[in-house]
């Protein structure tokens, strides 16, 4: 079955102001800009994702992602994650695309192999590599808002992020009659909007992982030995 990750960024400068005094205003820009290449980096790792849509204003972003050989829709409105979403969506089904997993742009850590799982046909649940139509939402590590959305036909629901957006999609899906499922992959709940959170990654990133086979976020490390005024964070060692 033909799969696209859709990946939409808001332009850098309006990036992590929750953050405040958690990064500088100088290191803020590169921790954005870091953490879309981490992400993209994953994205590409990740077997089951024939193509990854960028939508995105941010020029430096869409130049990083073409270089990627992602597909880079312009964000022509500017007018939120979920219009973007929704941009990413269309350009998703002209390219044939069956279904769309989207990811925001703060998900460092993101694993391939957590994506792998995630992207792989439940028992049943495919005929001939067809899905069926389902939703599957991957909240927040506080249970309330969405970091993934995985949408079977990629139109089965309107994305609709932001704030209680994890129930906003599990009431779309049940008015659109699909079937919906939660999944948990650890390292898609944890995005970067506040200091919390931000402490939350430095945690993850500095823990021994045994079994993780490919070093993760590295250029979000790197960006944060930097705020921390140290040498990069330390990698994890491939098992």
């Amino acid at each position: 079955m033909r799969t696209a990750a859709i990946l939409p960024v808001k332009r850098f400068s309006m990036a992590k102001q929750r953050l405040g005094a958690s990064v500088a205003e100088p290191l803020r820009l590169q921790l954005a800009r870091a953490m879309v290449a981490d992400v993209l980096a994953a994205l590409a790792e990740t077997e089951s994702n024939e193509i990854t849509i960028v939508v995105t204003r941010e020029e430096a972003v869409a130049e990083m992602a073409a270089t990627q050989g992602a597909v880079v829709v312009d964000d022509i409105a500017d007018a939120g994650q979920s219009a973007a979403a929704e941009l990413g969506v269309q350009r998703a089904l002209a390219e044939g695309i069956e279904r769309i997993l989207c990811v925001p742009g703060d998900c460092p850590a993101l694993d391939p192999a957590e994506l792998e799982d995630l992207l792989e046909p439940r028992a049943g649940g495919a005929d001939r590599g067809r899905p069926e139509p389902e939703v599957v939402i991957v909240p927040d590590r506080h249970g309330t808002g969405t970091n993934g959305l995985l949408l079977s036909p990629p139109d089965a629901i309107s994305p609709s992020f932001g704030p209680g957006s994890f129930e906003r999609h599990r009431a779309l899906a049940l008015a659109a009659g699909l079937p919906c499922r939660v999944e948990r992959p650890p390292s898609l709940l944890l995005d970067i909007d506040t200091g919390a959170d931000l402490a939350a990654l430095r945690e993850r990133l500095t823990a021994d992982q045994p079994g993780h086979r490919r070093t993760r976020a590295s250029r979000t490390r790197a960006v944060l030995g930097r705020a921390d005024g140290m040498s990069p964070l330390p990698l994890t060692t491939p098992a």
